[in-house]
Parts: structure tokens; sequence; C-alpha cells
């Protein structure tokens, strides 16, 4: 599916009107729009900008103002309240297609939409591709820019052989060091005592 059409603009049009509000995620308790970005005093860079009026100028980039003759701001970020990984199955069961989208497309517009709405109150997010083992990962982020990068993913995902769920899950479980909030996207064509096992292994 093109990248234009897992999140289109009358998508996007109706999700500015939502307000995603996570509750009872992550420690129990979290309220959407929760978190803002601090400029200047956390441990994780975050970006770059344009020196603009009123901006502290102990923010500067001298270095880059070196080789550039330009004045950029530093700008960090707060480690995020919530990060969130959105694990898809792209197994060959997922291309069953009604009659007009797969479940695999429908996988992607969930999870299009989801990213969406995690960055825009500026969450983290990672994407999890998956059939038989993982197939590809991406850590999750909350810039802004990061919502490109799990698009193009996205539109290059091939459907693989049948599903495998809980190994997936005790492997994403064993990188995950804090806790966050994990989104699992799939038609669960497999052992369900297997997958009620892997999801054990989050708690």
């Amino acid at each position: 599916m093109p990248k234009e059409h897992i999140l289109t603009p009358e998508i996007i049009s109706r999700l500015n009107n939502l307000s995603l509000k996570a509750r009872y995620v992550v420690e129990g308790f979290i309220v959407g729009l929760h978190k803002s970005p601090y400029h200047g005093f956390s441990v994780e860079f975050s970006e770059h900008r344009a020196y603009g009026a009123g901006d502290e100028i102990r923010h500067i980039d001298w270095k880059l103002w070196g080789k550039t003759d330009r004045y950029f701001i530093k700008q960090f970020e707060e480690e995020t309240n919530l990060k969130s990984y959105i694990l898809i199955d792209q197994s060959l069961s997922m291309t069953y297609k009604s009659e007009f989208v797969s479940k695999l497309e429908y996988a992607q517009i969930l999870a299009a939409s989801l990213g969406y709405l995690m960055l825009k109150q500026q969450d983290a997010v990672g994407l999890t591709l998956f059939d038989d083992q993982i197939r590809v990962n991406i850590p999750p982020r909350s810039k802004r820019s990061h919502l490109n990068i799990i698009l193009s993913q996205m539109q290059n995902i091939n459907a693989g052989p049948e599903t495998s769920i809980s190994p997936v899950l005790h492997q994403t479980a064993e990188t995950i060091k804090k806790r966050g909030l994990i989104i699992l996207i799939s038609d669960l064509f497999d052992d369900p005592e297997k997958v009620f096992s892997g999801l054990q292994h989050f708690r």
C-alpha cells in the first residue's frame, strides 16, 4: 500500500479532532496530551532548529555556527512518559481481503493512525513487523519526523509465512527495559495458550 494511502489527508483531518487519552496504561494511569518538550536541560538531544527572537543565547550550537555561519538552537527532549511499541503481524493469513481492504491493509491504517496521534502528543512510538520471526524493528522515538520512517517501512511490507506470535512477544519483552504500551495487531491465527504465555511476559 503506498505511503500516501496509509495515512490519507481525510484520516489526518479526523485525527486532528481527537484527543488520545491513555488511562490505566504504564503505572496504571496516564492522561493523553501529558508530555511537553523541555529544551536545554535534558540528557537526550532531540534536534536543531533555527535561532529565533526570544531564544536563549546559551542554547546556540556554536560548533554548528562555525560550520554554517548560521545560528541554530540545540533542542533537548525530556524522556517521554509513554513509549509505545506497535507490533504488526505480516503473515500470509493477514493478506486475506474482504471486498475492498485486506487485514494487513487495515493493520497499516490502524498503526499509522495510532502513530500519528502518539507523536502528535509527543509520545514515543516504535514499530515491529513479524511473521514467524521479527523482520523489522524500529525503536520508539518521539520526534515528528519519526512517523515518516514508520510509514516508509510499512509501505514495503512483504507478507511472510505463517505467524508465530509467542516467540516474537518473548523476544520483544526481553528488549524492553522500562514499562510501555504494547499494541499487537494480528488476526491471532496461532495457539492461544502460547500467545497468552507471550503476553504474560510483559507483566
